[in-house]
């Protein structure tokens, strides 16, 4: 029966073991790297006794190219008190404007002096949408002939630059090669305050990405303060962005017209109720914990290593008034986590757990049963302790099991 098959299923945990190489120990040479490397040489007596990275280069390279391209997008900020649509900008007219477009152009470029690439990003965008969130308006009736303009009647490569930035192989970035990530600081402040820095109030990014088909993504970035030595934890701002990918960078030309955008703004979008997330979930996880040495990683410059576990279990979501759960499923009480739940099926989330664990998490749910997770936690000490990348698929029953 698949009932016993489920009753009698536990994380099953596959260890994918991260080789560390110390410096020192052997000169490091670059897999695939063209400027050491001759086609028609045989190489089987020069690289005996050799030792190779191959793996860090490989990944990220893969990585490197599934973030880059040409992104067209949506995108608006929250309040982190109360969900609701804040402004973005204040118009020519003095009127708040609540939505945006985006142009994100996204290139891996040779980073001088080292083996890897860098990913150089541009973001265009013009501001829109005077009426706020139609959904949560009652004056104002969902748009259905055209009031909102269209990406395509702005010339968003002449718009204003929204951010331009890059990113490399940096502590505290975690990534996959489907093109999501979460990335962060790999430590933040605790302890007491001393005379010196008690008037520090030091505040951070953490910009997590979901991938959905290869070619959309989903965006929340978290801006936090963190004051008293960590003690006084405030969310400042919540700002979410969908992107479709339009084509490679080197196609810019041609991403203005041929591709209409398939996006709708957030304004337009109904928010996922608490009931959709309920009942049984299978998920499937893969974790990436950091391994730390004895040197400040924050000072060296350095990589962090990851140690990556992939596991796969059962998950029940329970509204608060609801109980009851079957086989080896874990029970989660949606009533633990203060959720933000946000047009266009995406929840976003900052909670301190019993254990005193900070988690910075996101979600994005579709109406197909598929729940994407990301999520990122600290220790007591400040220390990312691990970064997790859930696809949750829904049990469909034909009647709830007993």
């Amino acid at each position: 029966m698949e009932m016993n098959g489920l009753s009698k299923m536990a994380a099953t945990a596959f260890l994918l073991v991260v080789a560390i190489v110390p410096a020192a120990m052997a000169v490091t040479y670059t897999v695939g790297d063209a400027q050491e490397w001759s086609s028609g040489v045989d190489y089987t007596d020069w690289v005996k006794g050799k030792t190779f990275r191959v793996g860090d280069i490989l990944v990220w390279r893969t990585f490197a190219s599934s973030v880059s391209g040409i992104w067209k997008g949506v995108g608006a900020v929250f309040s982190p008190i109360t969900a609701e649509m804040e402004p973005l900008e204040i118009g020519k007219k003095n009127e708040s404007l609540y939505d945006c477009y985006t142009l994100s152009r996204i290139e891996a470029l040779p980073s001088p002096g080292e083996s890897s690439s860098v990913i150089q990003r541009k973001i265009n965008w013009v501001t829109f949408n005077p009426h706020g969130e139609f959904f949560q308006n009652g004056d104002v009736l969902v748009d259905e002939t055209g009031l909102l303009p269209k990406f395509e009647s702005f010339n968003l490569k002449a718009s204003d630059v929204m951010e331009e930035d890059s990113m490399g192989d940096e502590p505290g970035l975690v990534y996959f090669e489907d093109g999501s990530y979460s990335r962060g600081p790999v430590a933040i402040p605790v302890g007491e305050m001393s005379e010196s820095n008690y008037y520090l109030t030091p505040t951070f990014k953490f910009e997590q990405c979901l991938v959905k088909g290869c070619h959309k993504r989903l965006r929340v970035v978290h801006t936090i303060e963190f004051a008293n030595g960590g003690a006084d934890i405030q969310i400042m701002r919540v700002g979410v962005y969908e992107e479709q990918w339009v084509s490679p960078s080197n196609y810019e030309d041609q991403s203005n017209n041929d591709a209409p955008l398939e996006l709708k703004p957030f304004s337009q979008r109904k928010r996922t109720q608490p009931s959709e997330l309920t009942g049984s979930w299978k998920v499937f996880e893969v974790s990436a914990t950091p391994i730390y040495g004895e040197e400040d990683l924050d000072q060296s410059g350095e990589t962090t290593p990851y140690v990556y576990l992939c596991t796969e279990a059962l998950k029940r979501r329970n509204l608060p008034e609801s109980s009851g759960s079957f086989g080896d499923e874990e029970m989660v009480d949606m009533q633990d986590v203060s959720v933000m739940w946000l047009p266009g099926g995406v929840t976003a989330y900052v909670d301190v757990k019993e254990d005193g664990v900070l988690c910075v998490g996101i979600g994005w749910y579709s109406d197909e049963g598929i729940n994407l997770v990301m999520e990122r936690d600290y220790g007591l000490d400040g220390n990312l302790k691990e970064v997790r990348s859930n696809t949750e698929v829904k049990r469909r029953w034909t009647e709830e099991p007993k």
